[in-house]
């Protein structure tokens, strides 16, 4: 029985789903996390100089006055618009400038998405390696 739980254990380990943080430069700058609660998109185009937040939640988000995000942790922050758009499950916010949502990514321990109705938390261990590559190719095209 002991035999089978030791090969058993690692195998469930290795099926379960790994949430972590992950950056790509091609086509675009693209900083993804997706887990159980949430997928998290965040991207800059080199060629239109805009950034994007699109927060995906299994549920649909409702149309709503204001959307913000807090970031819980060293340098807690809390960050609103009224400038965003709903697609159904996905929130997205554009805006030419994202240092406070990077901070946040970069310095925090969650960070959750809400309208004044709704509401997801996404983990932002092991975010901070990630965001500097994407800081880094938002400065200078990667690829």
């Amino acid at each position: 029985m002991f035999d089978a739980m030791r090969y058993l254990i690692p195998l469930l380990l290795l099926t379960s789903p790994a949430y972590a943080w992950e950056f790509t430069p091609t086509p675009i700058c693209t900083l993804t996390h997706t887990e159980a609660r949430a997928d998290m998109t965040v991207t800059y185009d080199h060629a239109t100089g805009v950034y994007a937040i699109a927060v995906t939640s299994p549920n649909k988000w409702p149309i709503a006055p204001a959307f913000s995000i807090r970031f819980d942790g060293p340098r807690s922050n809390i960050i609103s618009t009224q400038r965003h758009q709903t697609d159904g499950a996905t929130l997205t916010v554009s805006d030419t400038g994202f240092g406070n949502v990077l901070d946040g990514l970069e310095f925090n321990t969650t960070a959750t998405a809400f309208t004044q109705t709704s509401a997801v938390t996404v983990s932002l261990d092991g975010a901070a390696g990630p965001v500097q590559q994407f800081r880094a190719c938002a400065q200078a095209p990667i690829a």
